[in-house]
């Protein structure tokens, strides 16, 4: 097709096409434990943070989302029993989340699993051009709207 020669010179096409090989990469990878990448980088983050609190704000911050959408992930994680919010003692209108024990394994199980998929992609293409690769998708990711 004609579009094709645009579609190789198109960052915005490549992106959007290595976005959709790593949501299939992640699904495989996280489907057992049922879960989404966002779902699992919430897990993974209480469990490095742990001791320190967690708010959602500072998720929704921290994954650039909303926080409806970080809502929406803590109550699915919650409703599976992985996760528990905690009215925040300085705040009685905020809260904090914590993982259960069963949270905690799957966090250890997610963990690894993304570390494999890092693993994988720096085999791949090697961790200096990986590196690169994320300065210049980060660049673009922070460019000025037109």
């Amino acid at each position: 097709m004609r579009i094709e020669a645009f579609l190789n010179q198109s960052p915005m096409f490549c992106i959007h096409l290595a976005a959709r090989r790593f949501e299939t990469l992640a699904s495989s990878l996280l489907g057992g434990d049922d879960l989404n990448f966002l779902q699992a980088l919430i897990l993974a983050t209480l469990f490095f943070e742990y001791p320190a609190a967690v708010k959602p704000s500072q998720l929704a911050d921290t994954f650039a989302t909303t926080r409806g959408n970080i809502s929406h992930c803590i109550s699915a994680l919650e409703a599976r029993g992985l996760l528990q919010r905690k009215v925040d003692p300085a705040d009685a209108r905020a809260y904090h989340l914590a993982l259960k024990p069963q949270g905690k394994k799957t966090a250890v199980r997610v963990i690894g699993a993304l570390d494999k998929l890092q693993r994988q992609f720096e085999d791949k293409v090697g961790k200096l051009h990986l590196q690169s690769a994320l300065r210049t998708l980060r660049s673009l990711a922070d460019a000025p709207e037109a």
